[in-house]
């Protein structure tokens, strides 16, 4: 029981990072371009307005990513409550991979959004 409630946790803590990331990029996103905080690739670091605009696009997709899984991840690990240890741990394994592959797909629709908008 006691590792469900750790790999429950664990997968809320993902979906719950990308919608707390995701609000904070959409009404507090870092003022200027900078080596150490916000969403830093090559794109989105062009100019000024690139990186407000990359910082709302992608907080508005991982808020509304994050919505969508945070319930998701309870209504998936239901099944496997009181179930073994490895039927839980590979549940929230696979859950916890996809919730990281999820969140590092949203880079592409973000980086196709900057090249409509800026250009190359």
């Amino acid at each position: 029981m006691w590792f469900w409630v750790f790999m429950l946790i664990m997968n809320l803590m993902l979906s719950g990072m990308m919608i707390l990331f995701g609000w904070m990029f959409l009404h507090k996103p870092p003022k200027k371009i900078n080596d150490l905080f916000g969403y830093r690739t090559a794109r989105s670091s062009k100019s000024q307005a690139a990186w407000d605009f990359a910082h709302h696009y992608i907080g508005g997709l991982w808020f509304r990513i994050g919505i969508v899984l945070l319930p998701l991840s309870v209504i998936i690990m239901l099944p496997v409550l009181g179930k073994g240890e490895d039927m839980v741990g590979l549940v929230g394994g696979i859950l916890c991979l996809v919730q990281v592959i999820v969140m590092i797909l949203s880079i592409y629709p973000t980086e196709r959004a900057l090249k409509q908008q800026f250009g190359e």
